[in-house]
């Protein structure tokens, strides 16, 4: 029901669903970008609701407790400790944490917005390929483009372990997306070929 509601919904607004979801697929990791604007989050949230997905986000673990647990678990949240494990012991990547989660959830679409902000960046955190590696999961690219009103998933990409040809390939996807603000948007360009060639 919600899913029908929430692909309603988008209509009614003018917007289409892309729907390059792999039905079968029970854990990666998924892009969602650009992010120039607040809206990108409304449509994003609809497109995977209308498609069935259910993603989850990390954030900090004390965010899970009272009075903030309950809605944030609601809203998908997954808490992240980076205490060292013992008194001494270097406090653990980000990376390894989040890959952990892979082998503790049979079911994960863990959600990241490499930008990381609103504001144009030119290298976007590259954390997410790693994760997707040290799990042996996809990488599932999400997307808003305002020019062709259409958001959702647009492609699957399976990380080869050849970092630079596989960072290119989904710079090439987001490099053809048409952002809100566009003047707020950036590929990373060290990996986007056109950027490469100037």
């Amino acid at each position: 029901m919600f899913e029908k509601m929430a692909e309603q919904s988008l209509g009614l607004m003018g917007w289409k669903i892309d729907n390059h979801w792999d039905l079968t697929l029970d854990q990666c990791v998924m892009i969602a970008a650009p992010h120039t604007s607040n809206w990108d989050a409304l449509y994003a949230r609809l497109a995977l609701k209308a498609l069935g997905v259910n993603v989850r986000i990390t954030i900090k673990d004390s965010y899970m407790k009272l009075p903030f647990g309950p809605f944030v678990r609601a809203m998908g949240g997954i808490g992240i400790d980076r205490r060292p494990k013992k008194e001494g012991e270097p406090r653990p990547s980000m990376v390894d944490l989040m890959s952990d989660l892979f082998r503790t959830h049979q079911k994960l679409v863990m959600l990241v917005t490499p930008e990381g902000t609103r504001s144009k960046q030119e290298q976007w955190k590259t954390g997410f390929y790693h994760v997707a590696m040290n799990a042996g999961v996809p990488i599932a690219l999400a997307y808003m483009d305002y020019a062709k009103k259409t958001t959702g998933i647009g492609k699957i990409v399976y990380p080869t372990g050849n970092y630079e040809q596989d960072m290119a390939e989904i710079m090439d996807f987001y490099a053809g997306i048409n952002p809100k603000y566009p003047e707020l948007f950036s590929v990373d360009r060290r990996y986007h070929s056109e950027e490469k060639d100037a």
